[in-house]
């Protein structure tokens, strides 16, 4: 039925802040050589925005001529009629716990493979919950965190991970998060609305998360690490570090949750037999480690200013008045790292990251086993890219959905899953390469 449907991708949402970047992105594949992007439409609730954001994503070039769908996401019928025409939907429409629900639901009902960009725990485990067992009837795949969040994370924890040949293993990994920018760095409203919801409704993803079954943990080698500072200086990185909330620590135990009940990872629906030994062989690298994530910066200053935001959204962001305030102004609370019309176009193309994996281990698996013995081995690798949210963002979403288009027999049937469990083994990290995003090991040596 798939096969037969209109269009290979919509996009919802291509009018919105992200949604237009990730439009530009995918026009660059339509109909492109060795692509499989061949038909593609955009939706979403306005049709003269919607025609604006595919002026600007082809300026000064004529637009080609691109459907433009109208729905919303409050009109469930609608959802319906739009996912029913697409074999992939791509969804750029957020808060996402204020507005994925029913766009999952109608994908699933019309099994229709679904990506998103959220970066939001309570959403991501609550569509788990919900709906995982559905998507894998109607053989769908239903899969977000499909962009800075948390792909890079993913990726790179892999990439470290992989540098670990037996017989060492990984016991920890700390990843830390350099924003750099010649002007100003300024996030998506979008971001900072989830953030500020995330606080007020932190309750209900700690009550949903004791609700569920307990999930596999996976057998880690050695004591977990201690919990360290609050503020660490990170010397041969040059960055004061803080532990930073966001949902890459959760997106990865997922993976590592569902890669330990299955280890050599989830069958594709209609894989070859070089394919499974191709899989099986990737998995069997991935060796799994207690990861969390911090942000860090070259001055102690930085750090104290993203503490006083998060002491703002953290206090404020408990009781409705406290809401209000934050997402009326959130130039001021976030003291001008978020506004509401977003980064102009000098201030995204002159940004970037650095993504930093410090892995701690034992140089023998054995070693690790043998009572408070401390890691040994230490193995430092990188990722880094362009600006996060518009750029970083557009390019990781829109490789997944190339590698979705392309090699779907490869991939799960369906269900409710981390971009790290179905794209982990695909060429996803080649393709990041090619398109900007690298991947370096920078060092390797012993703690002894």
């Amino acid at each position: 039925m798939a096969e037969s449907r209109p269009y290979d991708l919509i996009i919802l949402g291509a009018s919105g802040f992200t949604g237009k970047y990730v439009l530009k992105e995918s026009l660059k594949f339509l109909t492109s050589p060795n692509s499989h992007l061949k038909t593609l439409a955009i939706a979403g609730r306005n049709p003269t925005k919607l025609t604006q954001s595919l002026s600007w994503a082809t300026h000064p070039n004529p637009p080609p001529q691109i459907p433009t769908l109208t729905t919303d996401t409050a009109d469930f019928n609608s959802l319906i009629n739009v996912t029913r025409l697409t074999r992939l939907l791509l969804n750029c429409v957020g808060p996402f716990r204020l507005h994925g629900d029913p766009v999952v639901r109608a994908c699933i009902e019309t099994g229709t493979d679904y990506l998103d960009i959220s970066g939001e725990p309570e959403f991501m485990e609550k569509m788990e919950v919900q709906y995982h067992h559905q998507a894998v009837d109607k053989g769908c795949l239903v899969v977000s965190a499909c962009g800075f969040d948390s792909v890079p994370a993913e990726i790179g924890y892999m990439f470290n991970s992989r540098q670990w040949v037996p017989p060492s293993v990984p016991n920890a990994m700390e990843a830390y998060l350099s924003l750099e920018s010649e002007k100003r760095i300024v996030g998506n409203f979008a971001t900072y609305e989830s953030a500020v919801l995330g606080v007020a409704n932190a309750e209900v993803l700690r009550q949903l998360r004791r609700s569920w079954p307990r999930k596999a943990r996976p057998q880690i080698p050695g004591p977990p690490p201690a919990k360290g500072p609050t503020i660490e200086q990170q010397k041969e990185l040059g960055l004061w570090a803080v532990r930073l909330p966001s949902a890459d620590s959760a997106v990865v135990r997922r993976t590592l949750s569902t890669l330990t009940e299955n280890r050599s990872g989830l069958f594709g629906v209609n894989e070859s037999a070089d394919q499974a030994l191709k899989r099986e062989a990737f998995w069997s690298s991935v060796k799994p480690a207690h990861f969390g994530v911090k942000i860090g910066t070259k001055s102690l200053l930085g750090i104290l200013k993203l503490i006083t935001v998060g002491v703002f959204i953290g206090l404020l962001g408990k009781f409705s008045f406290g809401r209000w305030l934050l997402l009326k102004f959130p130039s001021v609370f976030s003291l001008g790292g978020f506004r509401k019309n977003g980064p102009t176009e000098a201030e995204v193309s002159s940004a970037s990251f650095k993504m930093w994996f410090v892995g701690h281990g034992f140089s023998d698996s054995n070693t690790a086993s043998l009572g408070n013995k401390k890691p040994d081995t230490e193995i430092i690798t990188r990722v880094m890219g362009p600006e996060i949210g518009y750029i970083t963002t557009p390019i990781v979403l829109v490789q997944c959905a190339l590698i979705t288009l392309k090699e779907r027999g490869n991939l799960p049937k369906g269900g409710v899953l981390s971009p790290g469990i179905v794209f982990g083994p695909t060429d996803l990290q080649e393709r990041l390469q090619q398109n900007g995003i690298s991947f370096d090991v920078i060092s390797k040596r012993s703690l002894m």
